[in-house]
């Protein structure tokens, strides 16, 4: 199912309006969980080469839309509800939308190994032992979608 969700978020309703950036994320972004059963009958390069074609085609439909900005799609583990996460957005890399600090990247192996590999119960959170602390930065999947970049 989740390679599934993946493929559909190309084709799901998509705002860039620079303006109203809370409209970009509440339109923008999807939240995809998955049990147990599926983590372990998928690949790392599965969920990566599903990500990379979603990312593709955003990119053709910012591209039809004649939008001339900025657009960035992004990809993070949110380990606290162990959710595969991803969103875009009329803004830079160094400008996305978190009240923490991240580290943008071109790989996303990292961040699919952590989510394929996190076996609690998903919508769980950890213990304080494996939270991971406020201040340590977290690992964000980029890819420009837009026209132009900064």
């Amino acid at each position: 199912m989740l390679l599934t969700w993946i493929a559909e978020i190309a084709d799901e309703p998509l705002v860039l309006e620079p303006s109203d950036r809370r409209v970009e994320w509440r339109t923008n972004t999807w939240y995809l969980s998955a049990e147990d059963e599926d983590k372990q009958s998928l690949s790392v390069t599965e969920v990566v080469a599903a990500f990379e074609r979603t990312a593709q085609a955003i990119r053709h439909r910012i591209h039809a839309l004649g939008f001339a900005g900025v657009a960035t799609f992004y990809v993070w583990h949110d380990v606290q509800v162990d959710q595969l996460r991803c969103s875009t957005g009329s803004v830079a890399v160094d400008e996305l939308p978190f009240g923490g600090t991240y580290l943008p990247s071109d790989d996303l192996v990292p961040v699919v190994e952590g989510f394929l590999s996190d076996r609690r119960p998903a919508g769980t959170n950890p213990s304080d032992q494996t939270a991971p602390n406020a201040m340590t930065p977290f690992p964000v999947w980029v890819r420009n979608v837009g026209p132009t970049s900064r």
